[in-house]
């Protein structure tokens, strides 16, 4: 349920955790991606770095700068402008997906889970609209909203130590996009080339929350051929605006 009022929280003795809700939801996330935005903008004082989540914004303060008291006032006023609550797609993307296989391990599994075939969770998951509602947990890993509820499933019961980088997968009401090898709780549908962090390329980082994104079912030949490309640094996912 989202606030219609924000908490503000503190979070240590120098940072606010401005709380727009208690649950997971697009309307928290817009608020949050538009007061960080917004904060971006205003450059106020003291202001240090902010931290956008699902539901909530972590502002990093210099408290010799700026109160808590009075930096929570002004993300107070900030948090209720009526601009807050539209809703903006900075860029969409299409990001190339092999599904199944060596590359989603736990596809066929899954699709049994949720009484359906592989193919038909195929077709639901790329022809999903989703956003990006955050970057987290390892650089470059995209949380993305907009989920079916028919492809919602409990993550593993036995999570795996290491996954391979630019596994697509989903867990709970949640799919994402990892960018680098890791631990991971949820199923495994495919693998996508395109690297959403690359230390040594301009941009570094290639999503930003706020993205929309959509996937596109490509096969294993064409999978390895763009691996390989992006690899050296080129970007194979297709901006479709700016």
């Amino acid at each position: 349920m989202a606030l219609t009022t924000p908490r503000m929280l503190p979070s240590g003795d120098a940072a606010i955790t401005v709380d727009f809700g208690r649950e997971i939801s697009d309307e928290s996330n817009r608020r949050v991606l538009a007061l960080d935005r917004l904060l971006s903008s205003e450059a106020l004082a003291g202001i240090r770095e902010t931290v956008p989540t699902y539901r909530s914004l972590l502002v990093h303060y210099d408290p010799e700068q700026i109160s808590f008291d009075a930096l929570a006032d002004q993300l107070m006023r900030l948090a209720q402008t009526p601009s807050l609550s539209e809703t903006t797609v900075q860029r969409r993307w299409r990001i190339p997906v092999c599904y199944g296989g060596e590359h989603g391990i736990d596809l066929e599994e899954a699709a049994a889970s949720l009484n359906t075939s592989a193919d038909d969770l195929i077709a639901r998951h790329a022809g999903g609209d989703y956003r990006v509602a955050m970057i987290g947990f390892t650089p470059g890993w995209s949380y993305l909203s907009g989920l079916n509820s028919s492809l919602a499933i409990p993550r593993r019961q036995a999570p795996r130590l290491l996954t391979p980088a630019g596994t697509i997968s989903i867990g709970g009401v949640q799919t994402g996009i990892q960018c680098l090898p890791g631990p991971s709780g949820w199923h495994l549908l495919g693998r996508t080339p395109v690297r959403t962090y690359q230390l040594h390329r301009d941009p570094i980082f290639l999503l930003e929350p706020g993205d929309a994104i959509s996937f596109t079912p490509i096969d294993a030949k064409l999978f390895t051929e763009q691996d390989r490309a992006a690899e050296a640094g080129e970007i194979v996912a297709e901006l479709v605006n700016a």
